[in-house]
């Protein structure tokens, strides 16, 4: 990278900066929740100080500095998904643009073209980049990211799934589409069922085992208090932590019961009712979209257009719903979605014309 490149890329920053401060401080002010608003506030204000930073680089390299002007058009589009979806879209969405930022800092930082003291500075910029989008992540789940999330990525499962089915259903069943809707609800809803009682087992199995952990170190406590410190100091060690640090802190904390017991005890927040049923209807939400268009077309193969269209759309959507939530890239994982879900229709609407073959399946049943 030269020189000129590097003046270049500080106008963009500069730009990006101001925006993000313009952004920031007008979605504060349309923000309803007040903790998200201040948190805006404090994020704006640091954004103007990044925004100086890269000034006075444009300007040590005899530049100007950009006049820039508010992103209108993205204050509006961000402060309506804020207003009419969600707040969590909102912040999901700004996590990942801070994300991106600090990337393209470091690859600056490590170029070196920077003098002493702005480097320095530039490792500052960094690191306040990674602490916005760490308190975005934590506004995310503050606001229920974690939920969405799960819901997401249950209601995903039943849509491949079911769309597998109805796909080699529907090869093997050409002409009774209702034979291949009534199929798939059956397997759909048994599949709910499963993923419903899987979790409220699972929940509740962790938190049966965190039960017994925790009477068996109550115990510990009483008779071998020095026990439960060894035990700190080992769970330490495994985590990588050296050993000198790993003993000290087990000696610090290893009289106080609750610190222990918050460090050797994974946590179990959730319900398992809760959990369950969560996880059973996303499935069957999922399930609607590669089902739905069997119960009222005249045939298979029709109903199965409207499927991988319906399933198509549904997978787009989950895709961007899962890189916009996970900070990743929208297209890879849009395209990443769309094309494993089609391509395990493809493989089971083959495996569905070989079914008929093999058995003799006519084409009316």
């Amino acid at each position: 990278m030269t020189d000129d490149t590097l003046l270049a890329q500080a106008e963009r920053f500069y730009r990006n900066e101001m925006h993000d401060c313009f952004l920031y401080q007008s979605l504060a002010e349309r923000s309803r929740d007040d903790h998200l608003a201040k948190q805006l506030r404090r994020i704006s204000r640091m954004e103007a100080g990044h925004a100086k930073f890269w000034g006075r680089v444009i300007e040590a390299r005899g530049g100007r500095v950009p006049e820039v002007a508010p992103p209108r058009l993205k204050i509006a589009l961000l402060g309506l998904i804020a207003r009419v979806v969600s707040p969590l879209w909102l912040v999901a969405l700004l996590e990942m643009g801070e994300g991106g930022a600090q990337q393209e800092y470091h690859a600056i930082w490590r170029t070196r073209l920077l003098d002493e003291k702005e480097q320095r500075t530039l490792a500052a910029v960094v690191l306040d980049e990674m602490e916005h989008e760490q308190v975005f992540r934590e506004e995310a789940e503050r606001l229920g990211g974690n939920n969405v999330r799960d819901f997401v990525l249950g209601m995903n499962d039943g849509l491949v799934e079911i769309l597998g089915a109805v796909t080699g259903l529907s090869a093997a069943y050409p002409g009774a589409p209702r034979v291949v809707a009534l199929s798939g609800l059956i397997v759909g809803v048994a599949g709910a069922l499963s993923m419903g009682i899987g979790a409220f087992i699972s929940v509740r199995s962790q938190r049966q085992v965190n039960e017994a952990r925790r009477r068996h170190m109550d115990i510990l406590f009483e008779v071998a208090p020095q026990r439960a410190g060894e035990a700190l100091r080992e769970k330490l060690a495994d985590s990588g932590l050296p050993d000198e640090v790993s003993r000290e802190v087990a000696e610090r904390i290893g009289d106080n019961p609750d610190a222990v017991r918050g460090l050797l005890l994974e946590p179990v927040q959730e319900n398992e009712v809760r959990s369950g049923l969560f996880t059973g209807f996303a499935y069957l939400f999922g399930v609607i979209f590669p089902l739905t268009p069997y119960f009222f077309a005249d045939d298979s193969f029709s109903a199965l257009v409207g499927s991988m269209l319906f399933a198509g759309l549904a997978l787009a959507t989950v895709g961007l719903s899962i890189a916009v939530l996970s900070g990743i890239s929208i297209r890879t994982k849009v395209l990443e979605m769309v094309v494993s879900g089609l391509t395990a229709a493809a493989l089971a609407y083959g495996f569905g014309l070989a079914m008929q073959h093999l058995f003799g399946i006519e084409a009316g049943v």
